[in-house]
């Protein structure tokens, strides 16, 4: 067999499997409105766990066949079913427009839905000489805050009134500017 006929074959059985998904799930709805036991004939007939099934059914469920992508996979459709009917449609046609692989969705979603307080900090080291940071500890206490407590909150307070008017920078004390093998960079 030529390597374009058995590619050929294998996007044939790629289409397929993935349409599997839907005839599964539709047929469970269908079988919801007229047989109280479908679960029970389902697994006995496909060998599929009662979970896969419950999972084909509720994707198909939420989208109706008006709203499937013919260019996106079952899996692309599985990724965004929990999600409002405005996101789901946002989502995949992102996914859609872009070529998304299911994986790649999935990592988006992920991302664009966490919510701010749940994104990982970001860290931040400052290298300062003893002294200064000493009078950063006594400015912090003075304010009954830990040390990182303070510099965030004076940070802030600095941030919101440069962005109102700009200030000039101030330059590194000598001791704390940039090194590049001990000698410092200019």
């Amino acid at each position: 067999m030529p390597i374009d006929q058995w590619r050929d074959l294998g996007q044939h059985i790629y289409v397929i499997n993935d349409s599997s998904g839907w005839w599964f799930g539709d047929w469970l709805i269908y079988g919801q409105q007229h047989y109280p036991d479908r679960y029970k004939h389902a697994i006995a007939e496909t060998s599929l766990s009662y979970q896969t099934l419950r999972n084909y059914a509720w994707v198909a469920g939420q989208f109706g066949v008006d709203r499937r992508r013919d260019r996106l996979s079952f899996q692309h459709h599985a990724e965004v079913a929990g999600l409002n009917v405005e996101m789901q449609d946002n989502w995949l046609n992102q996914a859609e427009r872009f070529g998304w692989s299911r994986n790649e969705l999935r990592r988006r979603i992920k991302a664009g839905l966490r919510p701010p307080s749940e994104k990982l900090p970001a860290n931040v080291r400052v290298d300062v000489t003893a002294e200064r940071r000493a009078r950063w500890e006594r400015a912090a206490a003075d304010r009954g805050q830990e040390l990182s407590a303070w510099i965030i909150s004076v940070l802030d307070e600095s941030a919101s009134v440069w962005q109102a008017e700009p200030t000039p920078r101030l330059a590194p004390a000598p001791a704390e500017r940039p090194q590049q093998n001990g000698a410092p960079l200019s």
